[in-house]
């Protein structure tokens, strides 16, 4: 009559199988994440990992009717606090065999690559939290400030998955709110993450990318923002032997032609005109001020048609439309952040003041979505079904159907364009006829009204 809680069937069935094929505990006693007395990590892991699957926080856990069941709150507290477990090591491995899994479904010649951005980590209802700052928000169009961190973030793809590799809660030196507490030790391994915090963007990404690397990571090109391709950081990363492609402001950089130096807007005006391509304005061959010679592409702005956008290449090979393909990759790790924020609760789970539980859970919920990603691709790729799916299934898409349909109907569009009259009003209504006779599901995709 008396209930035998047993540890080892917390899980859901759908994430027992996924757990023990991404082998997510044999990485944490790997990481050095074990307890020598009482409720093991592995225990503690899988509780915290499954409070977003039944829609409740820690507090509500406990308020519940089975809280009996449950360790006390101050047991996952002091696992979350704990400044001496690798949790950077634990992500990486994990990150590292999940891609490896990957990268068996994916082409040797489709491009992997890895991905870096920042975002905002909100805590403004706080005031105790160890190195609490005030970030600037750049992401908003009004000028906003707020309390909390920047989240920088490497994450890896191939196009179809997104997989979290390594993060940073970076505070700042000169608006820190709060300082590193006194007690912590500084021979830790959650003192030096402490250390890093304090430290710039540019200083951090390229030894996140070495330790990405070292882990076994398969990608050819490092996709960045705006915000961070700048000429010393594009050279380090190129000394790494990676290619990067990234957007790039108007700012003071400066681009050598036949040994001129000149600007972006210059550069904009010396550029050969691409003629016949929807979107793609021009592209030139140039070298930067540091001696990096690249490629770079300018696009319409689909925001502000007026506007150019420049697209940098340190890969000159590659054409101007596999540039922009590429690039496009760059998009899955705003989905990511929407995600994490949004679904799996980032910064409203867990409101510890150390920065130990920042890392900590923000370290879970980035386990979430790699299993939660993993379980995505084989749902959607049927060569995970086994060795004869892997040999007569095609590879899994960049495009969707609807994206696709779309691109179609442009392309029809353009070419209407070209003929007469007669046959442009023949075609239409042709295209019309067809239009209504589709369900509403796919009309809503398309970007023309019946």
């Amino acid at each position: 009559m008396i209930a035998n809680n047993d540890q080892n069937k917390q899980l859901p069935n759908e994430l027992t199988s996924t757990f023990k094929e991404l082998k997510v505990l044999k990485h944490l006693r790997k990481a050095g994440i074990t307890k020598s007395f009482g409720f093991s990590c592995a225990y503690l892991f899988k509780l915290i990992f499954c409070l977003i699957f039944e829609n409740k926080n820690w507090f509500r856990t406990l308020d519940s009717k089975k809280s009996t069941d449950f360790p006390a709150k101050d047991t996952v507290y002091r696992f979350l606090n704990q400044s001496t477990f690798a949790w950077r090591r634990f992500l990486l491995n994990l990150s590292a065999y999940t891609i490896g899994k990957v990268t068996k479904l994916t082409n040797h010649n489709r491009p992997k690559v890895l991905i870096f951005d920042d975002s905002s980590y909100d805590r403004n209802r706080s005031k105790s939290v160890e190195l609490l700052a005030r970030c600037h928000d750049h992401s908003s169009q009004k000028v906003r400030f707020f309390k909390g961190f920047r989240m920088l973030t490497l994450g890896w793809s191939d196009g179809a998955t997104f997989i979290p590799v390594d993060f940073s809660l970076l505070s700042s030196k000169k608006s820190q709110i709060n300082g590193i507490s006194d007690k912590i030790d500084k021979r830790s391994s959650g003192y030096k993450r402490r250390l890093e915090a304090l430290q710039a963007a540019p200083e951090q990404m390229p030894d996140m990318i070495k330790r990405a690397m070292q882990a076994g990571i398969d990608a050819s090109y490092v996709l960045m923002d705006s915000w961070f391709t700048h000429q010393p950081l594009i050279k380090n990363i190129k000394e790494q032997g990676l290619d990067v492609i990234g957007m790039v402001k108007n700012l003071k950089q400066r681009y050598l032609v036949k040994d001129e130096r000149v600007s972006l807007n210059e550069l904009y005006r010396i550029a050969t005109p691409v003629k016949g391509k929807k979107g793609l304005l021009r592209s030139i061959h140039t070298t930067q001020a540091n001696g990096v010679p690249v490629k770079v592409v300018f696009v319409r702005n689909r925001n502000k048609k007026s506007e150019w956008l420049a697209i940098l290449s340190t890969d000159c090979t590659l054409s101007d439309k596999e540039i922009i393909r590429i690039y496009g990759i760059r998009w899955d790790i705003e989905v990511f952040f929407k995600t994490t924020k949004s679904i799996l609760k980032l910064q409203k789970e867990f409101q510890g003041r150390s920065y130990d539980s920042l890392i900590s859970h923000t370290t879970i919920v980035f386990a979430r979505y790699i299993v939660l990603s993993w379980q995505n691709r084989c749902s959607t790729d049927e060569r995970t079904l086994g060795g004869i799916f892997y040999e007569l299934c095609d590879e899994i898409s960049d495009l969707d159907w609807a994206v696709a349909l779309q691109q179609l109907i442009e392309l029809l569009e353009d070419t209407l364009k070209r003929s007469n009259k007669k046959i442009q009003k023949l075609i239409k209504s042709q295209l019309q006829h067809w239009i209504a006779g589709l369900p509403s599901y796919i009309k809503a995709y398309l970007p023309i009204s019946v």
